[in-house]
């Protein structure tokens, strides 16, 4: 069973900017809520017990947003306000789950996963991406459902527009069934000639352990960083088996302004 999530936020977000200049992207509120509380809610429903957070010295304020007591305590004292004692509650039982790792020089989401190894207890873990979410469906039930069944690693996908493919990681198919397929390859970002596929990836990974060797082997590729989608590539090369989940939720990108600006209009109209 698939009990461990981990959920990179180190990342800088100046696709954002300048919201992002006073606060992280994953606590911009969406319809009353963050951003990252909609991606935390997906994995409770999914039954994860844990959750590690990957913070840089630039983002405390996401520790201090669910490590805030005495905050909340004197609040609670003066005003005895209902809604704000069950936010707190809420809170706390979320405290009880995360641990923080830290990664304060942007190398990448292999670099990224890797300082999690250390906490990770079973042969496979979750990974959320939380510009990306996704609603109507809990994709990382769906995920867990297929890893069941399979016995591999699942990566989220959906069809994108053949003309956008170069914007996206995309998937090399085979025995493609109605709601999954195995994965032959991953490519990141090609042409639209010599993409595999339209199915692109989306911010959702159920990994094998084996992955944080991968990474160590890896030498940094674009922009110096070590990519997780190349330590993907090589597990696949070497038989191990990756399959793609066709989520049936409504995908929204968080990750840029327009982006949120249109997940909180979809988001208000569920």
């Amino acid at each position: 069973m698939i009990k461990q999530a981990i959920i990179p936020l180190a990342g800088l977000g100046t696709r954002m900017l300048p919201l992002t200049s006073v606060m992280p992207k994953e606590l911009l509120p969406i319809n009353g809520k963050t951003n990252l509380e909609y991606i935390l809610e997906e994995c409770l429903d999914a039954g994860i017990k844990e959750f590690i957070f990957i913070i840089s010295k630039n983002k405390l304020s996401i520790k201090k947003y669910f490590f805030n007591d005495n905050f909340y305590k004197k609040i609670i004292k003066k005003k005895k306000d209902k809604r704000i004692i069950e936010e707190y509650k809420k809170i706390k039982k979320y405290q009880k789950m995360i641990k923080f790792v830290y990664q304060n020089k942007p190398k990448g989401t292999g670099d990224a996963v890797l300082k999690c190894q250390r906490f990770i207890k079973d042969k496979y873990f979750l990974m959320l991406l939380p510009d990306d979410l996704i609603i109507k469906k809990n994709c990382s039930k769906e995920m867990i459902k297929l890893h069941k069944k399979t016995k591999g690693s699942v990566i989220a996908t959906k069809k994108v527009e053949r003309k956008t493919v170069s914007r996206w990681g995309i998937l090399s198919i085979k025995n493609k069934k109605k709601s999954h397929f195995e994965i032959k390859d991953v490519v990141e970002k090609p042409s639209i000639k010599k993409a595999p596929s339209n199915f692109a990836i989306i911010g959702r990974y159920i990994l094998s352990s084996k992955i944080f060797n991968e990474i160590k082997k890896l030498k940094p590729g674009k922009g110096g960083e070590l990519h997780i989608t190349d330590a993907i590539k090589n597990l696949i090369n070497k038989d191990n088996k990756f399959y793609g989940n066709i989520f049936k939720g409504t995908y929204l990108d968080c990750g840029t302004l327009q982006g949120y600006i249109n997940s909180g209009l979809r988001i208000n109209k569920r």
